[in-house]
């Protein structure tokens, strides 16, 4: 005790004092823990928040501003067919020309899909309906226009007619369409029975009074010399138009 108070002097004595409270200080602030939401926005400098900190599901929609997350903070492929709601994109999100053809599948765009009117002549492409894209009974007299359909036929028939077979020179005859009914074309022919030679004279329609082509005339001849018996026939194909 005596060798102790030769040394124990004030300044040794206030040294001591020193070291305790800087250790006791230090072993204090090793066991102090900062308390909840004790760390504010302006606490954290700028760019110290990083990805790696934050935990799988922290960052949550309704923890995003509107318009925070914008087309450069997302990364090329990010957002997938998968993580979008169905029904997430609509037509009025989509900018003009966004969908192109080569971002269509092959039968995306079905019937069901197109608005009423929305396929009009300017969108079909040249040659773009063809025959085999024609559904059987889909064009119908309504579809056509009023110019073609006048010139088109229906109801075909065929109508002859034959003169009696005699010696009798020259022969004539007309088949006449049914009523209604115009002729369309025709043809004739002569028919030989013991006469060796005879020739058509004449084939074409034949015109009523009231200025249409009701039938087709036809008419023939055979050489003077010749006694044997003939024939002729007229045949017309007849339509409605």
């Amino acid at each position: 005790m005596k060798q102790l108070r030769k040394h124990l002097t004030f300044a040794n004595a206030i040294s001591c004092i020193a070291l305790f409270v800087a250790l006791s200080g230090a072993a204090y602030a090793a066991k102090t823990t900062l308390g909840k939401k004790t760390v504010k926005t302006q606490n954290l400098a700028n760019g110290s928040v990083t990805k790696l900190k934050l935990r799988r599901g922290a960052v949550t929609t309704l923890k995003l501003r509107d318009g925070a997350v914008t087309g450069s903070k997302i990364a090329p492929g990010a957002v997938g067919t998968t993580q979008l709601a169905d029904g997430g994109v609509r037509s009025v999100d989509l900018g003009g020309g966004v969908v192109t053809e080569g971002k269509l599948k092959n039968g995306a765009v079905t019937e069901t899909k197109l608005f009423n009117s929305a396929v009009t002549n300017s969108k079909i492409g040249p040659n773009a309906v063809a025959t085999g894209k024609i559904a059987d009974g889909a064009v119908t007299s309504v579809k056509l226009a009023p110019a073609l359909l006048t010139q088109l036929v229906k109801n075909v028939s065929y109508v002859s007619k034959a003169t009696e077979l005699n010696t009798t020179s020259p022969k004539s005859v007309t088949a006449e369409c049914p009523v209604g009914k115009q002729v369309t074309g025709g043809g004739a022919k002569a028919i030989l029975g013991t006469a060796k030679e005879a020739s058509v004279s004449e084939s074409l329609p034949f015109v009523n009074a009231e200025s249409k082509r009701s039938g087709w005339a036809a008419a023939t001849i055979k050489p003077g010399a010749d006694p044997g018996t003939f024939a002729v026939e007229a045949v017309a194909i007849c339509a409605e138009f």
